[in-house]
């Protein structure tokens, strides 16, 4: 049944019929239901009393919930709830404060009702109205089928979690043992700012990400993450335990910045759990869980939720973040600097009118139109899901390259390759209407991850969106480089002999490793920048023994037609040698 947009069970709006009917004066109602389920201000204000009494004089609406999932609102089922409540009371944890940051429908508050017997005050925080009221009908519905239950004072709040002031909040409870518990919103600042939601916090870019980094979505951020972290800025200090439902990758955020932040929090702790079966949604999620009030420290454990077994370990081992930190202590010598830059692919967020095939030999873009241009700007174009061999020497897509480098002028199109400009120009409004403000104040038609060593003729590309550990030699197609879009991470070279050996080295057991021990196949981006800058080639070409580099290159030169030689390897190493040692070098000769 359903009453203010709010389920309601028959037990509850039974008592409400039976108890409220003679009593009009707010004082008396919140007293009965104060006694009755410990909530304290069940009604504001005489309106909410009239109102609930009106409606249960009406029949009960069977309206259709409306769907909040696009919010992030994915509320707990209450065997879920009960599950984390029983596992925190498993590890001796009996809290007398309960704080739930996003009550929603209470199921959590009413599993701690159900597991922790020493709860002297409960506080709920919920911004959308129906869950304010569900939540007071599935406590009282609680007591009305458990009346000999401990009945601590409860507080549901109709607030923002944003707006709520947890410091003012945390100076009550110096010497109490508190749980925050709760499913904080799974959802970011821009899809709730797309949906013009209020309910953001004031500051979008709350890790103070700067320039590009910050327009280009690094400065995106979860909700959850958000609340999170303001939760341990108002009680690290007190004693206490949080457990959390979030995102896998909410998680290894806040084990990662811990290393800057130095929040008291420790004894990590990550539980994974099926999203698919508790919420029906393909997300990677997980109890997170912490200790407050205790030295900081940078190491989260990782379980399974409902075995309890102990996958692995990670975070920080030194000053390096790795995924396996058991794992990573047979890889980490190669755990350092690339000698030569990683760079992203293309990005033109136009791949109707950029990116084009070709059928009997002509050109045909993704509206199905045939495009007759000059050949100049056209480039071969691999994307991630055309990275799957070893090496690659031609390619199903194209692309318009129309800069060399970010924000070159592209007035020179209009007069020298005017077919071409003719096209770009008949889909101008497409180009207009690309949302992100990376394009503002820029030449027509711009373009972003461009520059000198988008032309090298050789590349050692691998898939940042793939969870296979394993590169790709591109090679040039029609004595042209090939382009990568922006999913996709690379690093260029003017001969072929560098660009065999590096591969090699990419490509070898010990790399594998690495990468193993340090990426996330649960990321959206497996591998990133950040993570392929580590990957000393240096390092790795003085561990890999030389008769293993041999054998790869008598295989690829077989394989596909090669003429490499060791003869190169020499000047290959000097090339990735620090500046200092080059010197050194020198002096020595």
């Amino acid at each position: 049944m359903r009453i203010l947009e709010a389920n309601i069970s028959l037990s509850a709006a039974d008592f409400f019929i039976k108890e409220l009917k003679n009593i009009s004066v707010i004082e008396k109602a919140n007293e009965l239901l104060e006694i009755k389920c410990g909530i304290k201000s069940f009604f504001l204000d005489e309106s909410e009393l009239i109102e609930l009494k009106e409606k249960l004089t009406l029949t009960f609406s069977s309206v259709e919930e409306p769907d909040r999932a696009e919010y992030g609102d994915f509320q707990t089922n209450r065997l879920l709830a009960n599950q984390v409540a029983a596992l925190l009371h498993e590890k001796g944890i009996n809290p007398d404060i309960i704080i739930e940051p996003t009550c929603g429908k209470g199921n959590f508050l009413i599993a701690s009702l159900s597991n922790f017997n020493e709860i002297k005050q409960i506080i709920g925080i919920e911004i959308y109205k129906p869950y304010v009221w569900e939540t007071k009908f599935n406590i009282l519905d609680f007591y009305i089928k458990n009346p000999q239950t401990n009945k601590p004072d409860i507080e549901i709040f109709h607030f923002n979690v944003f707006d709520f002031d947890f410091k003012k909040l945390s100076s009550q409870f110096n010497n109490h043992n508190l749980l925050i518990i709760g499913n904080p919103p799974w959802v970011t600042n821009s899809q709730l700012g797309s949906l013009n939601s209020n309910n953001l916090p004031q500051k979008s870019n709350f890790k103070n990400k700067n320039g590009l980094d910050a327009i280009t979505g690094k400065g995106n951020f979860d909700i959850a993450e958000y609340i999170t972290l303001s939760l341990f800025d108002a009680f690290q200090n007190l004693n206490g335990n949080l457990a959390l439902l979030v995102k896998n990758s909410v998680i290894k955020n806040i084990v990662f910045d811990q290393k800057i932040n130095q929040y008291r929090i420790g004894s990590i702790e990550k539980h994974s759990i099926d999203s698919k079966k508790e919420f029906g949604v393909s997300v990677e999620s997980s109890l997170f869980y912490c200790k407050l009030n205790t030295n900081p420290e940078f190491e989260c454990k990782a379980y399974n939720f409902y075995n309890k077994n102990n996958m692995l370990s990670f975070g920080w081992v030194n000053n390096k973040f790795v995924s396996n930190t058991a794992n990573y202590l047979y890889t980490k010598s190669i755990d350092g600097n690339c000698p030569f830059e990683w760079r992203q692919g293309i990005k033109h967020d136009c791949s109707a009118v950029m990116e084009f095939g070709k059928i009997n030999g002509d050109y045909v873009n993704n509206l199905n139109e045939k495009v007759e241009i000059e050949d100049e700007l056209v480039y071969g174009l691999l994307k991630s899901s055309d990275l799957k061999n070893t090496v690659i020497n031609e390619t199903r897509k194209y692309t318009i390259v129309t800069q060399n480098k970010v924000g070159q002028e592209t007035n020179y199109i209009r007069h020298q390759f005017p077919a071409t400009y003719q096209y770009l120009n008949k889909h101008l409004q497409i180009f207009q209407s690309r949302k992100s403000s990376i394009y503002k104040g820029k030449p027509l038609f711009s373009i972003f991850g461009i520059g000198d060593y988008s032309f090298k003729p050789y590349k050692v590309a691998i898939s940042g969106l793939y969870k296979t550990f394993h590169f790709t030699l591109v090679l040039p197609q029609n004595n042209k480089p090939v382009m990568l879009d922006d999913t996709c991470y690379f690093i260029g070279f003017e001969n072929l002999e560098f660009a065999v050996y590096s591969i090699i080295l990419l490509n070898s057991p010990h790399t594998e490793k690495l990468l193993k021990s340090i990426t996330f196949s649960d990321a959206k981006r497996v591998f990133t920048k950040d993570v392929l800058m580590r990957i000393d080639l240096l390092k790795l070409s003085k561990t890999c023994l030389m008769q293993y580099v041999e054998k790869q290159i008598q295989l690829m030169n077989i394989k596909y037609g090669f003429n490499i030689e060791l003869n190169l390897w020499d000047r290959f190493i000097k090339e990735m040698a620090p500046v200092k040692e080059k010197q050194m070098t020198i002096f020595g000769n």
